[in-house]
């Protein structure tokens, strides 16, 4: 395993390199690091090289953080390490940097795998209960209570794992643990929100969308919705899991990812005769 510091707007990304093959690159969620990874890591790199990155202003990542970086951020590694066309894993909030960037260098992207993801426009907003607090997680971050921030997720079912994996939980605990808030400051508008869902046509590679049987309802209509948009789409839903379905059900969701890994990348297409 390689450990690199790439530059980026002035700053660092913190990225892991391992493993040869096929690159695939995995792209973690919402308050949380590359350390979301570990176990599926661990699965794939015996066939396939797996790079890693904490977003910007996430984990060891320095920069600010915002969709829009977390899209340069992603080309950054891509660029920087040269590794020609990739897979794309995006869990949640990184999933919208995914669909960015395949929708920006839709020739450089081999496959697409979206994790509890949300979809920027054509969906009705989301109920109460399937949002997060940022108000009050934003009050309480300038206050300097970044431990109530963090307890306040932990309870969110955003967070909530089903598991009884000791491990998983410590992993999960251990991440939040190191969330800085710094995507709860005030920024200034980015411009307008782009309407992915309009486009998902245009991304013709081979595509799988997961959810967790217990992920938020306006997330899993969300999924269905991509699933149903993107023309090589395949839906899978994982039972007993929740939001987080790679750290619920590590080999179960590993075990899904290496199979649509291995026919996309690694199986070579049929010739008819």
């Amino acid at each position: 395993m390689t450990a690199a510091a790439l530059p980026f707007d002035g700053d660092t990304l913190h990225v892991r390199d391992e493993g040869t093959g096929p690159c695939v690159v995995l792209v973690h969620g919402w308050a949380l690091d590359l350390e979301q990874w570990s176990l599926v890591a661990a699965t794939l790199r015996d066939a396939f090289r797996v790079v890693r990155f904490d977003r910007p202003g996430f984990g060891r990542s320095g920069g600010t953080p915002s969709i829009e970086a977390d899209t340069r951020a992603l080309a950054a590694v891509v660029d920087g390490l040269r590794v020609g066309r990739v897979a794309l894993v995006g869990a949640s909030q990184g999933a919208r940097a995914v669909l960015r960037y395949a929708l920006e260098r839709p020739p450089a992207v081999s496959a697409l795998v979206l994790d509890g993801a949300p979809l920027e426009g054509a969906l009705p907003g989301p109920r109460v209960e399937d949002t997060a607090p940022l108000d009050q997680l934003a009050a309480l971050a300038a206050a300097g209570d970044l431990q109530a921030v963090r307890d306040s997720l932990a309870a969110h079912p955003f967070f909530r794992l089903r598991s009884i994996d000791a491990g998983a939980a410590a992993r999960l605990r251990e991440m939040l643990q190191r969330y800085s808030g710094a995507d709860l400051r005030p920024v200034a508008p980015a411009g307008p929100v782009p309407n992915v869902a309009a486009r998902l046509g245009e991304l013709g590679m081979p595509a799988l969308v997961i959810n967790g049987e217990f992920d938020t309802a306006h997330r899993r209509l969300a999924g269905d919705a991509l699933a149903y948009g993107l023309p090589r789409a395949e839906r899978a839903v994982l039972a007993g899991a929740g939001h987080l379905a790679c750290l619920d059900r590590p080999g179960e969701y590993a075990g899904r990812l290496r199979d649509f890994l291995t026919r996309h990348l690694l199986t070579p297409p049929e010739h008819p005769p």
